[in-house]
């Protein structure tokens, strides 16, 4: 069955390119647009689809909020926001409102893509320069007493320290000289051995440990 995805954005031309992305996708249709949040929250509780993509900035009602009141009344439908505001408190505000995801509109095709495919796999997706920006919060590397509950590989040592950089899978790929799809399997391996919620997690995880110098 192909992921069933609902496109929130008060431009046309934003509904218009992202119909475009993911319809050239054999796992993924779209099912209806919405340009404003209202919209967007009665089009999602009607047609309960896979994935929203919300733009923050709508009328009617934001994206965040949109999110919020998804999470009391459809918690199965996983919400990705995309936006070309990447403030730092639009991403905290959306992943504690219930977010599965945090792109930019420039992010690219194959990262709306993923994001789409790993909110539906249950993970999280935000766009690697926020990731980085993220990490900036800290000083410098801070090493910490944070075992993972079970050795990592040097392979996920390599893995973890190129998340740390905002790398995205496909970078990783390429620098490694592996495929996308192993770059995913390293990455949950990763999320379970070191508890980390998102690909944020193992970023800060390699940030605070020292290993992101080594990339």
């Amino acid at each position: 069955m192909k992921t069933r995805v609902v496109i929130a954005d008060d431009q046309a031309s934003v509904r218009q390119g992202f119909r475009h992305i993911l319809a050239a996708q054999p796992d993924m249709e779209v099912v209806a647009e919405a340009e404003d949040g209202l919209t967007a929250l009665e089009t999602v509780r009607t047609l309960r689809p896979d994935v929203l993509l919300a733009d923050i900035r709508m009328p009617g009602l934001d994206g965040l909020e949109v999110t919020r009141r998804l999470a009391g009344i459809a918690p199965e439908v996983k919400v990705v926001v995309v936006t070309t505001f990447d403030l730092d408190e639009y991403v905290h505000t959306a992943l504690r409102n219930g977010a599965c995801g945090f792109l930019l509109k420039h992010s690219g095709p194959a990262l709306l893509a993923e994001a789409v495919r790993s909110a539906v796999a249950g993970d999280s997706l935000i766009s690697p320069q926020i990731t980085t920006r993220l990490l900036h919060h800290f000083t410098g590397p801070r090493r910490v007493d944070r075992s993972p509950i079970e050795p990592l590989t040097a392979r996920e040592e390599e893995i973890a320290a190129l998340v740390s950089k905002g790398l995205t899978n496909s970078d990783i790929g390429a620098e490694l000289f592996i495929s996308l799809g192993t770059v995913k399997t390293h990455l949950t391996n990763l999320q379970r051995k070191l508890k980390a919620r998102n690909r944020v997690g193992i970023a800060t995880w390699a940030w605070e440990s020292g290993l992101s110098n080594r990339a």
